[in-house]
């Protein structure tokens, strides 16, 4: 692994590379330091703790983007040391889908992390804290046991939250949040961070993961923040750089079914309606949903969503007191033989009247759904 990293060591005095704890460079403030092992990243956690750091930990796969950045200045406002990890977790890949195709991109994603650490530790900035560490394991180092992809043939330990997991994405996925829960649980556990941020796009991962802490008394806050849009409203997302020029301009099309939903919510509430029922919601959502694409450029709705913020359990009616989670995943169908189909998903937090703002938080009645503002 360490070989495989050194081609990374000439971007920049700031990263070093290191599978055991070293002495930082000379002239940085300190450096931002690349960990392979899971012995030296606990290593740099215990010096957090014996100098009272607060530490968070925003979890990527990488090609990282202006979503990811938004995490990190957040993140850096309350905490006093960031770190980031990237890995490309195969556990959450089933045979037929995308793993060897997912972007790879560590020296680009280590020139960004170093510009923003440019950037927070700057006079000028009003952040706490900054990126100090940079967790990069291999395979191996994060499942000792193997991880094929066929779920039959793995062996070890592994996290299913349930019956979260096999609701709305779980349905076409199954395999998913095993592999997700199972991740976030092994990276908790090596780096121990006070807070961990999640955007709200993947808000069933978010959901899943807050009951995983909850039920398994881990004592790491889940943090959720917006949704980084693009200009048009897509939601940022490492796989849009598989969408192409023809395929990007439809590829909104979801964003603009939610805020359909969403506006025909608010219709209703104005009213004064009290419960609403699913189909007023649905319908122009569907609609959208039926006009998107062209000639050229075809889609295919997986599913859309009108659930409870508690468990996304589906709803045929939404109390308005509590509100709801709507939600959907559209399938870009390839527009040429060298392309493969990508999936956008999104989401949109329909705000009930019985949530109360609680120190910057947007709480509602069940405490383990909490959505940040």
């Amino acid at each position: 692994m360490i070989q495989l990293l050194r081609r990374f060591a000439s971007l920049s005095a700031l990263t070093k590379i290191t599978s055991t704890m070293t002495t930082p460079l000379p002239g940085t403030k300190p450096p931002l330091t690349l960990y392979t092992s899971i012995a030296s990243i606990r290593q740099w956690r215990r010096q957090q703790a014996s100098r009272c750091n607060s530490v968070a930990m925003i979890p990527t796969m990488g090609a990282i983007h202006a979503g990811h950045i938004s995490l990190i200045r957040s993140a850096a406002q309350t905490h006093d040391s960031l770190v980031i990890s990237v890995f490309v977790n195969p556990a959450q890949f089933a045979p037929h889908e995308d793993l060897s195709r997912y972007p790879r991109t560590l020296t680009t994603d280590i020139k960004q992390l170093e510009a923003l650490n440019t950037e927070l530790s700057s006079p000028e900035s009003s952040s706490k804290g900054r990126i100090e560490a940079l967790f990069v394991p291999s395979v191996p180092e994060i499942y000792p046991s193997g991880i094929p992809l066929q779920q039959e043939l793995q062996k070890g330990a592994f996290v299913t939250v349930t019956p979260l997991s096999s609701r709305l994405e779980g349905i076409t996925r199954p395999h998913f949040f095993r592999g997700v829960a199972t991740v976030c649980m092994k990276l908790f556990n090596i780096v121990q961070p006070d807070e961990v941020y999640f955007g709200q796009k993947d808000v069933q991962q978010t959901v899943v993961l807050k009951w995983m802490v909850g039920d398994l008394h881990i004592p790491t806050k889940i943090r959720v923040e917006d949704t980084v849009r693009e200009e048009d409203g897509l939601a940022m997302s490492s796989r849009n750089v598989y969408l192409g020029e023809k395929r990007r301009g439809f590829a909104v099309c979801l964003y603009k079914a939610l805020k359909a939903a969403e506006e025909a919510y608010l219709q209703e509430v104005a009213k004064g309606a009290t419960v609403i029922p699913k189909r007023i919601l649905t319908e122009p959502a569907e609609k959208v949903l039926r006009e998107a694409g062209s000639d050229e450029v075809k889609t295919e709705t997986e599913y859309f969503s009108v659930a409870c913020p508690k468990e996304l359990e589906e709803l045929e009616q939404v109390d308005v007191s509590i509100g709801a989670v709507i939600s959907g995943a559209v399938r870009m169908l390839p527009t040429q033989e060298s392309e493969g189909p990508v999936r956008i998903i999104d989401n949109i937090i329909l705000k009930g009247k019985a949530e109360v703002d609680t120190q910057g938080e947007r709480v509602s009645q069940d405490l383990r759904t909490v959505v940040y503002v």
